[in-house]
């Protein structure tokens, strides 16, 4: 049975896209899409960076205050920082970190990231199973590692490591981390190319429990859901978030669907089909979804659908907050 909890609204979120896989620097700004701005000597200054991984700067604004937490760390050790410099996010300003899963282009930028802001304590939240070593294996043989975080490096450089294996609440009972996914849907079937390594072995390990999201709800608006991923299937995601806490009404999401290679290009229709029903207002995926999934999802939701690309932030706030 899905943990029922209670999510304050709040008066909007604002996430920025700090790692994606692409960046288009003449994509143009809309009332919720806000793109970098234009500098005269812009080939002078240090540029974004993309890469295989994602990372989402989360900030909340509640009561005349703001809060900023980061979503996943990228892959490569200084990507991730060096976009937040370039995008004039201190890194020292964040409150907490939340790891998506333990796959390496999501962690992969945590290093970075400690050697700027040193031995605070900052809170990284992360599932049990996070920890654990795993490979794709492909038909043809091919092999890819997918190296966790390691949890002495953590210790050794002063993250305060919570490991939940259900719902955290952050940024006073404002943001959800989601915990473990219920899965429910009958065509969502994880990621059957997946090996973990165990004391007898390498054994299948398709359904990645790691696999968690963020959701904050904006007042009068609804859920806003980030999900890196979605490994655990995101339709599964958007069902169990709605559960968990209530509310119907999805205003945003953003993240990866995991709908790319032949794999998993059989349930695209399954997927859409689901997101029309939901009406999401806002839909925002990138990372690992696909280029055959993105048209479908823009044929679909033409006026819900906003290209990701690193260093855009959307903006999701109440109508009187705006």
């Amino acid at each position: 049975m899905t943990e029922q909890v209670a999510l304050l609204p709040v008066d909007g979120v604002e996430v920025t896209i700090v790692m994606d896989n692409s960046i288009d620097v003449l994509a143009a700004s809309s009332d919720v899409a806000i793109r970098p701005a234009w500098h005269y000597d812009w080939s002078d200054r240090d540029q974004l960076r993309a890469e295989h991984g994602y990372s989402l700067a989360v900030t909340v604004h509640r009561n005349g205050s703001s809060e900023t937490l980061l979503y996943d760390a990228g892959l490569t050790r200084g990507s991730t920082i060096h976009n937040l410099d370039v995008l004039g996010i201190d890194p020292k300003d964040l409150r907490a970190v939340v790891l998506s899963h333990g796959h390496v282009d999501h962690h992969g930028g945590l290093e970075g990231l400690f050697d700027r802001v040193g031995a605070r304590r900052m809170p990284l939240v992360l599932h049990p199973d996070a920890w654990r070593e795993r490979k794709v294996v492909f038909p043809t043989g091919e092999e890819i590692r997918l190296p966790p975080p390691s949890s002495q490096d953590l210790d050794r450089e002063g993250w305060q490591v919570v490991e939940e294996r259900g719902p955290s609440l952050l940024l006073e009972e404002s943001v959800l981390v989601t915990g473990q996914v219920d899965r429910v849907t009958d065509f969502e079937k994880g990621f059957p190319l997946q090996h973990v390594h165990t004391p007898d072995g390498w054994e299948p390990d398709a359904w990645i429990w790691d696999d968690q999201a963020v959701a904050v709800n904006v007042r009068g608006k609804g859920l806003v859901i980030l999900s890196s991923c979605s490994h655990s299937g995101v339709i599964n995601v958007l069902r169990h978030v709605r559960r968990m806490t209530g509310i119907d009404t999805i205003h945003g999401f953003v993240g990866g669907l995991h709908l790319t290679g032949g794999l998993f290009e059989s349930i695209i229709p399954n997927t859409v089909e689901e997101f029309v029903g939901m009406s999401p207002d806002i839909i925002v995926p990138g990372h690992c979804t696909g280029w055959k999934a993105l048209h479908s999802l823009t044929d679909a939701l033409p006026t819900a659908y906003v290209p990701s690309n690193v260093g855009t932030t959307l903006r999701f706030f109440a109508d009187e907050v705006v």
